[in-house]
């Protein structure tokens, strides 16, 4: 579900679509010459280069496990304060803290899961994307994003 929340308001807010914040083309078209997909190089270099639902994603889960429903909050007001420090044009960060946030609280109040999962879960999801193989991550990436009809504006 961390993966799935991440990725997909990434997606839908447009980060394959081109570079949405300074460094985001540099590390595309450095995938790209690697083998990757520039859709999915536009999508992880708008990940590292601002906050977007990934981290927005983390951090409402640490913040929700520390501190409940205020702390995916809070996540989510210092994911969008980073945005603005980052020039970042999008919200995905913001969405991704405050949809975690539900998420969360769902899983834990509803279905009894324990929060932590979820920080694991989020873990695991940005070491797929960004730690293992860029190339293959992209395109991934760049796959699901055409499947979305969401590839780089020309």
């Amino acid at each position: 579900m961390a993966w799935l929340n991440f990725v997909l308001i990434d997606i839908l807010m447009g980060l394959p679509e081109g570079p949405g914040v300074e460094g985001a083309r540099a590390i595309a078209e450095s995938v790209e010459e690697r083998g990757g997909d520039i859709s999915g190089g536009y999508f992880m270099g708008n990940i590292v280069c601002s906050p977007d639902a990934s981290a927005g994603t983390l951090l409402a889960s640490v913040g929700y496990v520390c501190m409940g429903i205020p702390g995916g909050i809070l996540a989510a007001l210092g994911v969008y304060i980073g945005n603005r420090l980052c020039a970042d044009p999008g919200y995905a960060g913001t969405t991704g803290s405050l949809t975690a946030t539900a998420l969360v609280t769902l899983y834990d109040k509803v279905l009894g899961m324990d929060p932590t999962c979820f920080v694991a879960g989020m873990v695991i999801a940005i070491t797929t994307l960004h730690g293992l193989d860029h190339p293959r991550a992209s395109r991934l990436l760049g796959d699901m994003a055409r499947r979305l009809n969401r590839g780089p504006k020309t």
